[in-house]
């Protein structure tokens, strides 16, 4: 298998980790929040949440294929400016693309919102989208260590 983001992530040896890592990821960001729209994300949380036990853990698992091959183009940027000395790191560089990483994100998960057969799920989403971009980025250095852990290594 090539060596890609996904290759990494999604290697049957290290998957359950990198979801369990991607879901604290989550609950650290949903427990950050504050002020009025801390409350309807964690309103909003909570209630996707509730849709069935390890429903975020299966979301996780299913989308992980989607997140990487979506950010692969940043990754592989990255990865050639660490390996040119131009980034410190690859966790470094992917916060340098902050923006670009969170259009790369959102592109799958509006997406999927868009398909989704539970109401519940797209209803939060639609709630939620227009302040998605603001949140995904301010997630980006907790990704940007969750990516270094995991696909840092050439």
């Amino acid at each position: 298998m090539a060596d890609t983001l996904q290759s990494k992530l999604t290697a049957p040896e290290q998957q359950q980790q990198v979801v369990q890592a991607c879901q604290e990821l989550i609950d650290s960001e949903v427990a950050d929040k504050s002020g009025l729209a801390g409350l309807a994300i964690k309103a909003g949380y909570k209630a996707v949440k509730g849709i069935r036990p390890g429903f975020i853990a299966q979301v996780l698992r299913d989308l992980l294929p989607e997140f990487s091959q979506a950010l692969e183009p940043i990754y592989a940027r990255g990865m050639e400016a660490v390996s040119q000395g131009r980034a410190g790191g690859i966790g470094a560089y992917f916060v340098g693309q902050t923006s670009q990483v969170a259009e790369a994100l959102l592109s799958i998960t509006d997406d999927k919102a868009a398909r989704s057969n539970k109401g519940i799920v797209k209803g939060t989403y639609d709630k939620l989208r227009g302040m998605a971009k603001k949140n995904v980025e301010s997630a980006v250095p907790r990704l940007a260590q969750l990516i270094e852990q995991f696909a840092g290594k050439s």
